[in-house]
């Protein structure tokens, strides 16, 4: 292949010097009091990671409320600004572009968290599922169904989040509205059994969804937006398929024509679902007829495989997660055809820097 389509720029709403992204990946960094990111780790990370045509960061919880997994770097307050600030200056002096990942974890979330009060969800439906607390992973819990007030404060607290993301410097934001987290718990009837204007029909499921969307291009330009979603999970995360799962990602998908977002970013299936009634097992086929704007792609794509999606006109943008860990200088290995370094597990969600900031690029 002479020219990848991996390495081609991207220049449509989004200009990008290739279209490998850096796929957003917790990593539990952030160990100390305020839940910052630091320039001497995340700072140092990002920025060997800046030849990828786009980073996004890690979720970072968009209040205290929001927290459900251990030393997660937040976007709420005036010191996290400060220290993503840090981040992204690190990112941009060596010419590259980063979004950060706007989380709310909902009923993942655990007690120990919050005072011993419930994490909060769409339901009260236990996940049952592991949350990895200050204590080591424990079992979920029975959330709280979220009040209305309840969604209102939170659609403020994304709302400010944005504004604190551009603050901080970031080329943009994405949604985690994937995965189990709190958007996918009213999107999903295993996790949304509610009989008000959240619950029930699709577009009342996606209601929510939608009100943070709003709010958030209030105070930053839609443009800057990204949002992901996982339609074909099943069996992870607390979250099962039904019938009318795959077509409420449909209405979801078609409505965000109605929007001018950097991208949609959509997660091929995490696990084997042939055998799920009702699961779609190719999603970037089945989704980019619906979709008009820029499709982003992700989940288990190496550089063949990745070169092809974009090939055939399925995804627009490929996202990687893993070999980004172990390979910071990935692009460059892409353009050499160059071995893969292997990551190690063990490191994923430790502190320090083993295993984040020391591997090495490849010597030619």
């Amino acid at each position: 292949m002479s020219t990848q389509p991996l390495l081609t720029p991207y220049n449509k709403n989004l200009h990008l010097k290739n279209r490998v992204v850096m796929a957003p990946m917790t990593r539990s960094r952030a160990n100390n009091e305020s839940k910052v990111a630091t320039d001497e780790l995340h700072g140092l990370y990002y920025e060997q990671r800046a030849s990828a045509g786009l980073i996004i960061t890690e979720g970072s919880p968009v209040s205290e409320q929001a927290v459900g997994y251990i030393n997660t770097p937040g976007i709420y307050n005036d010191a996290q600004v400060a220290g993503w600030k840090k981040v992204t200056k690190r990112v941009h002096d060596k010419g590259g572009k980063i979004f950060i990942q706007l989380w709310h974890v909902g009923r993942m979330s655990h007690p120990d968290f919050h005072n011993g009060a419930l994490p909060m969800s769409a339901s009260a439906i236990n996940p049952n599922a592991k949350s990895f607390t200050p204590n080591g992973f424990k079992d979920t819990v029975t959330p709280k169904e979220m009040s209305l007030e309840d969604i209102k404060t939170t659609v403020k607290d994304f709302q400010n989040a944005a504004a604190n993301a551009i603050k901080a410097g970031f080329d943009g934001v994405e949604i985690h509205s994937s995965n189990g987290y709190l958007f996918q718990q009213f999107f999903n009837g295993c996790s949304n059994t509610r009989t008000d204007e959240y619950g029930g029909s699709f577009e009342n499921r996606a209601r929510f969804f939608f009100e943070v969307l709003d709010a958030m291009k209030e105070v930053i330009p839609q443009e800057k937006i990204g949002v992901r979603f996982n339609p074909s999970l099943d069996g992870l995360f607390g979250i099962s398929l039904d019938k009318d799962t795959i077509p409420t990602f449909e209405y979801i998908i078609k409505k965000l024509n109605d929007y001018h977002l950097a991208y949609v970013h959509l997660s091929e299936p995490f696990s084997d679902v042939s055998e799920v009634p009702f699961a779609v097992t190719e999603i970037a086929k089945h989704f980019r007829p619906l979709y008009n704007g820029t499709l982003m792609v992700n989940t288990a794509f190496d550089q063949e495989k990745g070169n092809k999606v974009l090939e055939s006109g399925d995804a627009d943008l490929v996202a990687y997660g893993k070999p980004f860990i172990s390979n910071p200088d990935l692009v460059a290995r892409f353009e050499n055809d160059l071995e893969l370094a292997e990551w190690d597990a063990d490191t994923f969600y430790t502190t320090g820097a083993k295993g984040y900031t020391d591997y090495p690029n490849a010597s030619k």
